[in-house]
């Protein structure tokens, strides 16, 4: 719905993008701008720095540095146990969904062969339970070392809660019990579970309001629409508790994401993406025109009617295509092009963005909306063509590796959309209705929608077209619900609402995109509908 005239986007350097707002918070390692913990330990006082900041990382996931703290740490002291527990738990990546079990038996092994030689070097009992926690997650005692990945995270989310209760005041103990209940939850997204892991982390933030743990688990534990606004505190803090931890600046956009502070949202992101510029040295064979913070970044500009430079992130991102991009950067782009014709509607650009010739994009986000941009257009051969390209997995993150759940709605919203390009409305208002239940099915994701094209706001177009006013606005209502202050949903609200003579309604959605773009491109197409809403309320919109 945000069809955008085309305009011709300036040679945006990556830098001036994502690293303006960026490099004034940027600190070296000796800042320790990653929070604040108490652990007491047996180390000796010359391996404490290092020991802490690994922590610390670990507790931001900015596990590579992390992981080279602890490996200072172990080499200043040979036989600091906790060093070794520290190395073996950077390769836990656990709300990641990424273990290295290998990895981490290596790390624990350079401490002692087996579980009683390592346990033998730590002197207190406190630090022998942490690594019995660890040789457990790592399947290292004979009870474990057959056991699947998930039964052994249950047996470390139990031995940790065994923690929490033996030593009350381990802040560490709580937090990272905290996090094992989150880690055994997020298989289902199970609510009741995150919930009970935010009445433990909450522990943490009261004791502690630099912890830097504390407000990252809780962010993760309300990490959904129902729930954000009671993170909403801890995203507001934990930017500030690790500035120059890049994960941290963009893990507040997942609160403003869940709320629809799209303006936060942007601010966070395009932090944490010139954090990650600049740890990488800003070389360009490592730096990542095409990511995660990037991708999230893209989302927040197009929600906020700025399209110029979601357009230059599409541009220095599709550059790199032809120029040795690095893992993910394809399938990433995939994802961005798709965010791009979906949200702006520009089915015409589909042309210019398309990859080029030779590079293969992973991923059903980029098929899907090929196929739906062909539809749009009336070439309902190209589109079958794109449409057949819809295959689950692709490699890298899941919000990118979609899995067969999602890949079949983006199946049923297409089979609604052919239905419709070819006359039948009752059978595109089935289907789509069909890929609103399967998607409710599935667990709830944060962050730009996995469905691209949200079922619920599907339904409502179908509904639209077919003149069917009154049921297209309950339609994006409830897509709103899910997906709230989304720009797309709001406007198909608002003509629904105008259509069906409910102005009331229209009024409301009308006013939530005249404050959402306050600084929206001049040019874009649906600025005008929202100025001529708002005539006589004095208001100026856009930039």
């Amino acid at each position: 719905m945000l069809n955008s005239t085309r305009q011709t986007p300036t040679r945006v350097a990556v830098l001036v993008l994502i690293c303006a707002l960026a490099l004034s918070t940027t600190a070296g390692a000796d800042d320790n701008l990653l929070g604040k913990i108490d652990f007491p330990n047996s180390g000796p006082p010359e391996a404490q720095a290092d020991f802490i900041i690994g922590v610390l990382n670990m507790h931001n996931f900015e596990y590579e540095e992390a992981n080279a703290a602890f490996a200072r740490a172990r080499e200043i002291a040979p036989d600091f146990a906790m060093a070794y527990w520290g190395e073996a738990m950077t390769y836990h990546q656990s709300l990641w969904g990424r273990q290295s079990r290998n990895a981490a038996r290596e790390a624990l092994r350079r401490l002692g062969r087996t579980p009683a030689e390592r346990a033998a070097k730590a002197p207190t009992q406190r630090e022998k339970d942490y690594l019995d926690a660890v040789e457990a997650l790592f399947g290292e005692t004979e009870a474990t070392r057959e056991l699947p990945k998930y039964e052994r995270d249950i047996l470390y989310r139990d031995a940790m809660r065994r923690m929490h209760e033996t030593y009350p005041d381990d802040l560490e103990a709580t937090a990272f019990y905290g996090l094992s209940i989150l880690t055994v939850g997020s298989v289902k997204r199970d609510y009741p579970v995150f919930m009970q892991a935010a009445a433990v982390l909450t522990e943490v933030w009261d004791a502690n309001r630099m912890h830097p743990g504390g407000a990252h688990y809780l962010i993760h534990s309300y990490d959904d629409p129902v729930h954000a606004v009671l993170g909403l505190p801890m995203a507001r803090a934990y930017s500030k508790i690790a500035p120059s931890a890049a994960h941290a600046q963009h893990m507040v956009s997942h609160i403003f994401s869940a709320l629809g502070m799209w303006d936060d949202l942007v601010g966070a992101n395009e932090t944490a993406a010139g954090l990650e510029f600049d740890i990488l040295g800003g070389k360009e064979d490592r730096t990542r025109p095409a990511s995660h913070y990037v991708y999230w970044l893209q989302y927040g500009y197009l929600q906020q009617g700025r399209q110029a430079p979601a357009e230059a992130l599409m541009r220095t991102a599709r550059e790199r295509l032809e120029a040795n991009p690095m893992p993910n950067e394809i399938a990433y782009y995939g994802a961005m092009f798709a965010r791009y014709l979906i949200d702006t509607e520009d089915w015409e650009s589909g042309a210019e963005w398309a990859a080029p010739e030779g590079v293969e994009i992973p991923g059903a986000h980029y098929a899907f909306s090929r196929a739906v941009a062909a539809i749009k257009l009336g070439d309902l051969k190209t589109a079958r063509e794109h449409a057949g390209g819809l295959q689950a997995g692709g490699g890298g993150n899941p919000e990118v590796a979609l899995d067969e759940g999602v890949v079949d709605v983006l199946r049923k919203e297409l089979e609604a959309l052919f239905a419709l390009a070819e006359g039948d409305g009752a059978g595109a208002v089935t289907l789509s209705r069909e890929s609103v239940e399967a998607e409710l099915a599935l667990p709830f994701h944060y962050g730009p929608p996995r469905v691209v094209k949200p079922s619920a706001e599907l339904l409502g177009d179908v509904l639209s077209e077919l003149g069917e006013n009154d049921e297209a606005i309950n339609a994006y209502q409830d897509q709103l619900t899910r997906t709230p202050r989304r720009t797309n949903s709001l406007l198909g609200l608002a003509r629904a609402a105008t259509a069906a003579g409910d102005g009331a309604t229209s009024t409301e959605a009308y006013r939530q995109l005249k404050t959402i773009w306050h600084e929206a491109d001049p040019m874009l197409p649906a600025l005008g509908e929202v100025k001529d809403s708002a005539q006589g309320t004095g208001e100026e919109i856009g930039g």
